[in-house]
């Protein structure tokens, strides 16, 4: 399995792009009578691969008063309890969901295009070769709490993974998430038969699963190549800098008004497709992310540029600020207290205000 080509495939259906299905095998998406899509064996569509475990899901211990029995790879992870083996699981889960699509309203937007950011952009920071490594670590950490909050998953779990180098350990006990991943697909390939009324798949099936989780893994901790968006007519100069972040600092750090120029030639365009606003919005989040993140009052000379054409500085200020909650989580740790800031809030619409204001 390409990741980088299932990468592209998912982009293709999530955005109605109308391109021609590349090799993804043995998946291939389908899609369902609500809108979603989902991985699917291409062979036997029944069964979703970021749903085949479904039926094993651990029992939940926070409704039994004396949980009394032993996780399923306690031979393997003595220091694992019943609390532990379900968080692991949600994590699985949410790692393999990484290639569902969602049917979008208002009200999972956001979320939806959080979680798809933060992954694409841990496969990108640990290439970043214009961040020290305490950067580096700072937005890989920043990245991996939006991929879960954004999924969503419950607290416990949002707060139970930590990056040892590149390396996602469960904090707790000290398990690496690459070991315990492995040992869990091979202990249901192993013991199939005992577990064949709650397993869709057959074992080399679940043995594809692992693979592509694996993948999955490696790219979220930053072990694998770093994806990169497909080339579309008109999106030259923002896939550049949405495809290579260090392409981004470098221009910035040289002249600014470059990328503030690429932005309003984006938005003086015609209208437009999805596919296009996606990539415009990430480009908008890495200037949150790799450049206010670090410094927040370059938002000033951003807001200088654009004062001259109000309706495209309103645009932008509202993309950033309200396409995520990067910003919110960014200013509350550096004690910004957006209020002072009336070049910029003078732009806000109803959506910031609600949530800044």
């Amino acid at each position: 399995m390409n990741l980088q080509f299932l990468y592209h495939e998912y982009l293709n259906v999530k955005f109605n792009r109308g391109l021609p299905s590349v090799q993804t095998a043995p998946f291939a998406y389908c899609r369902c009578e609500d809108d979603r899509a989902e991985l699917v064996f291409a062979d036997h569509k029944h069964e979703s691969f970021a749903e085949w475990m479904y039926e094993l899901q651990p029992r939940d211990p926070n409704y039994a008063l004396n949980p009394d029995w032993r996780p399923v790879l306690s031979d393997s992870f003595s220091q694992l309890d019943v609390y532990d083996e379900l968080i692991l699981y949600y994590l699985l889960f949410t790692i393999n969901a990484t290639t569902s699509i969602a049917q979008l309203n208002p009200y999972n937007a956001m979320n939806d295009f959080m979680k798809n950011y933060c992954f694409f952009q841990l496969t990108q920071v640990s290439d970043a070769a214009r961040l020290k490594d305490e950067q580096k670590q700072q937005l890989r950490d920043f990245f991996f709490f939006f991929y879960l909050y954004a999924h969503p998953v419950n607290e416990e779990t949002l707060y139970a993974f930590s990056f040892r180098g590149q390396d996602l350990v469960h904090t707790k006990t000290d398990i690496n998430v690459e070991r315990y991943f492995s040992a869990y697909h091979d202990y249901y390939i192993a013991n199939f038969d005992k577990y064949r009324g709650q397993i869709g798949i057959f074992p080399h099936e679940i043995q594809a699963c692992k693979n592509l989780t694996m993948e999955l893994l490696k790219a979220i901790e930053g072990k694998s190549a770093k994806l990169s968006m497909p080339t579309e007519e008109g999106l030259g100069d923002v896939l550049r800098l949405v495809n290579d972040v260090d392409v981004l600092m470098q221009i910035y750090s040289e002249n600014k008004t470059i990328l503030f120029g690429i932005m309003k030639d984006f938005l003086s365009a015609n209208r437009p497709t999805p596919y296009q606003d996606h990539c415009f919005s990430t480009l908008l989040q890495n200037y949150v992310c790799y450049i206010l993140y670090f410094k927040f009052d370059e938002m000033n000379d951003l807001v200088d540029f654009f004062k001259d054409t109000p309706a495209l500085c309103k645009a932008i200020i509202n993309k950033i600020f309200a396409d995520t909650i990067f910003l919110q989580k960014i200013m509350r740790q550096s004690g910004i207290n957006i209020t002072e800031y009336k070049n910029v809030v003078e732009f806000f619409g109803e959506e910031a205000k609600r949530i800044y204001l």
